[in-house]
């Protein structure tokens, strides 16, 4: 049942509203780090809480640019975001359960619930999880987590529509969902925040990766075969409705491809410009027109299969390892990416590609966070493992017809994923270079 409609609150009544733009620039879910708040809007709020008050507030930041960015947070007595005390959330949480709604005279605030929700009870122990970069979550007595959305964008959000879709049509690794709560409004619609069941004694597909790779590396090559298979799974449930148009399957086109290699060759270009006159680099300094060439071949061979609704961000860190097999998360896409963009269907080889890549990543990541070693060829033995089982359990129509368009469009996705990384690194991380420098040669010499 929908609250009374409330009249436009002013939040003003409890937080100094000058003081938000520097307050925003300093939260970690701040998008725009490179860019200055010039000012803030509430354009909606809504009471969640009387005594203390606590709000849920959509806040507009605006920039000198005249472009702005909408953010979720809570409000209370004296804060700007009353999640310092993460047990403030479980308001939300409540309502979700109880399948509420507040109205508002721009809009509602709507609350939904899941079947099988977990209740949680009152005074449950309630913890922020990780230190995450541009969500916050919320995990309530070990059974619960809470996922709320800061950057706001129009549209439903893939975290919420994919595991609305797995869940339905009977893809079990996943962590279920609970419920979730949206915003419906005159001048926007968006997702605000998921819940999902929280799986105790679950271990972090990377952190898994590192402490078995040096320790017992034959074992986890079986685990990510069968993280291949899973893979495969999910790809064919995603590609399984012909009748949603949100996931229905479709033919690819070259313009898409076209477009991917045209991208990707701009990237080329302009981070082989300013590669630095160091070691780590020096397989590839020079060597841009080679990239740029070698993509080019392998676009010319052309596209098959279908483009579906993909992970979009898929690699270890994306998974977890529990006592009933792998389980994948987060499925909201690459957060710096438009939310049209993380719900356009692409190739299943995307995320094969990616998660290829965080083999990578691992095996190097062994010997720079924990001091181990790799068995000599670890990482061309797991992804052989993985694509073994995922090639024997995908649905063949999804991909394209012959072992060298397969392979020719799956090192176009590498190659995407190698260049991204390499102007990561170069700007955050530069001992970390030799991995994506590596990746690049790998694709340089292949056949």
């Amino acid at each position: 049942m929908a609250d009374p409609v409330q009249s436009p609150l002013d939040v003003e009544r409890i937080v100094a509203l000058d003081e938000l733009p520097e307050w925003l620039e300093q939260q970690r879910w701040y998008a725009s780090k490179s860019r200055s708040v010039t000012g803030v809007e509430v354009v909606e709020s809504a009471v969640l809480r009387e005594d203390p008050i606590l709000l849920l507030a959509l806040v507009q930041s605006r920039f000198a640019t005249g472009t702005h960015e909408l953010y979720q947070l809570l409000p209370g007595p004296g804060t700007f975001d009353a999640l310092a005390d993460p047990s403030q959330s479980l308001e939300l949480l409540w309502r979700i359960e109880r399948v509420e709604a507040i109205d508002t005279a721009q809009g509602r605030f709507a609350f939904e619930r899941a079947d099988g929700f977990t209740e949680v009870r009152e005074g449950a122990p309630a913890r922020l999880m990780g230190v995450e970069q541009s969500n916050t979550s919320v995990v309530f007595d070990d059974r619960v987590v809470l996922k709320m959305f800061r950057k706001l964008e129009p549209g439903i959000n893939p975290e919420l529509e994919m595991l609305r879709f797995l869940t339905e049509h009977g893809f079990e690794s996943i962590a279920p969902l609970q419920g979730w709560y949206e915003y419906e409004g005159q001048a926007l619609s968006a997702t605000l925040g998921v819940a999902q069941t929280f799986l105790p004694g679950a271990t972090d597909g990377w952190e898994l990766a590192l402490d078995q790779i040096a320790s017992s590396p034959d074992p986890f090559l079986d685990r990510l075969g069968r993280l291949g298979a899973i893979t495969a799974e999910m790809h064919n449930v995603l590609a399984s409705d012909a009748s949603d148009p949100a996931f229905s399957p479709e033919e690819p086109s070259q313009e898409a491809l076209s477009l991917l290699t045209a991208t990707v060759d701009e990237d080329i270009e302009r981070v082989f410009v300013r590669l630095p006159d160091d070691g780590r680099v020096a397989d590839i300094a020079g060597r841009g027109q080679d990239v740029r060439e070698r993509l080019a071949a392998r676009a010319q061979i052309g596209v098959g299969g279908r483009v579906i609704r993909t992970h979009g961000d898929y690699h270890l860190g994306q998974t977890l390892a529990t006592s009933g097999g792998w389980v994948i998360i987060d499925f909201e896409g690459e957060p710096a990416r438009p939310l049209h963009e993380r719900r356009q269907k692409r190739s299943p080889l995307r995320d094969v590609a990616s998660m290829l890549r965080s083999f990578a990543y691992t095996t190097s990541a062994v010997e720079i966070q924990r001091g181990g070693k790799a068995p000599e060829g670890y990482e061309q033995r797991a992804r052989e493992r993985f694509l073994e089982q995922y090639f024997e359990h995908v649905d063949s129509t999804l991909l394209p017809t012959g072992e060298a368009q397969v392979a020719s469009l799956l090192s176009i996705f590498e190659l995407e994923k190698a260049i991204y990384e390499l102007r990561y690194e170069l700007d955050n991380r530069p001992d970390w270079v030799p991995i994506p420098v590596a990746g690049i040669k790998r694709l340089l010499e292949a056949e």
